[in-house]
């Protein structure tokens, strides 16, 4: 009988509740994102918010991927380090951050930086300090498309923040940043309606602007709009969650055919009463925004329900007790892979079914050097 393909035969060594990255799942990944493209890796900005990795930013950068999406500063510092052509900030920069973003662009001169912006008073205050700093800060303004996160809402009020822009001596005007993770539907035809019905105005918008400015760009969605997105020759897209996959995408995204290229490794630490076993694996180590049922799906277990977490503490009511023993190792498949990964500090790389390497999560730190 030929092994499961997440098995891992010198298990001992990897130490619980932690991450494992399969070397092989995560390059098919990489490579599946850049044929969905058909290797124009021009289309494709990749939200590294999702895998915090410099390594892993290595690799799409071998797979000639070199334009990159960031949530943090310190995404955005990794990104830079390993050799990013552009990294856009998709945060609005308030407070000391609007200082770092602008040192990011003084320490790593060989990288474009850009952020996005959704009012007249940030692009006066980003633009104020650009010139004390002398530096051109590239900006983006950030489309409310119907999530209500961020983002200004589709008008005039657009369009007055364009013509601002222009007026900004610090200011470059890159293009439009519309993010739609709210539209998750599982079947693709629904989800890709609601995803072009949603662009008709910005697209209208985008057009009448690019008159003015022939360059600009619109950077669209996330994974769950990628397969939408990609169809249109004049958008880019921002993927990021496929480049490891989780259970949640698997379940929404079904024409999507991505790998799952991380797991969290957990043991059973005690079987306090029949019927029960305790593993290693608390709400600090896997993302716990969800529902308990939807946490994380085990792929060597049957038959089994999650009942609770505490901080260090999974409790799992299983009906083959008695075969199970104290120090089981479970492979299980995070419902939510981004916020798992920033519980852990690194994981281990997982290359013929054999631990090779760590890779550290660098940008699960706020700070690094800036």
């Amino acid at each position: 009988m030929i092994d499961p393909w997440f098995r891992i035969e010198n298990i001992d060594i990897v130490d619980s509740p932690s991450i494992v990255l399969y070397k092989q799942q995560l390059q098919f990944n990489i490579g599946h994102m850049v044929s969905l493209v058909d290797g124009q890796t021009e289309r494709l900005m990749p939200h590294v918010k999702t895998n915090k990795m410099p390594e892993v930013m290595k690799l799409l950068l071998g797979a000639n991927i070199s334009n990159f999406k960031a949530s943090t500063v310190s995404e955005a510092e990794i990104a830079a380090g390993v050799g990013a052509k552009s990294v856009l900030v998709a945060h609005q920069l308030v407070g000391p951050k609007v200082t770092r973003f602008l040192d990011l662009n003084i320490h790593f001169p060989e990288t474009k930086f850009s952020t996005i912006l959704d009012s007249i008073e940030t692009a006066k205050v980003l633009n104020e300090a650009s010139t004390k700093k002398g530096i051109n800060a590239h900006v983006y303004i950030d489309v409310n498309n119907g999530m209500n996160r961020s983002g200004i809402e589709v008008g005039q009020q657009l369009l007055e923040l364009a013509a601002f822009i222009s007026t900004c001596a610090s200011l470059s005007f890159m293009g439009l940043h519309v993010y739609d993770g709210h539209l998750r539907d599982s079947n693709f035809g629904e989800r890709n309606q609601k995803i072009e019905s949603g662009l008709e105005d910005v697209t209208k918008i985008f057009e009448e602007l690019k008159q003015d400015h022939p360059s600009l760009q619109m950077i669209c969605g996330g994974t769950p709009s990628f397969t939408s997105h990609l169809l249109d020759q004049g958008r880019i897209t921002s993927p990021g969650t496929c480049v490891l996959w989780d259970w949640g995408y698997s379940e929404k995204l079904q024409e999507q055919d991505f790998k799952f290229a991380a797991l969290v490794v957990t043991r059973i630490i005690s079987k306090p009463t029949k019927g029960i076993i305790t593993v290693d694996m608390g709400h600090k180590s896997i993302a716990p925004e969800n529902p308990i049922d939807k946490r994380v799906k085990f792929l060597n277990l049957d038959h089994y329900e999650l009942l609770s977490q505490s901080e260090e503490h999974g409790l799992i009511k299983v009906q083959n007790w008695d075969e199970l023993q104290i120090g089981d190792v479970l492979y299980g498949i995070p419902y939510h892979i981004c916020p798992t990964i920033n519980l852990h500090d690194e994981v281990s790389v997982i290359d013929g079914g054999q631990k090779v390497d760590t890779w550290e999560i660098t940008a699960r730190r706020r700070k690094l050097r800036f």
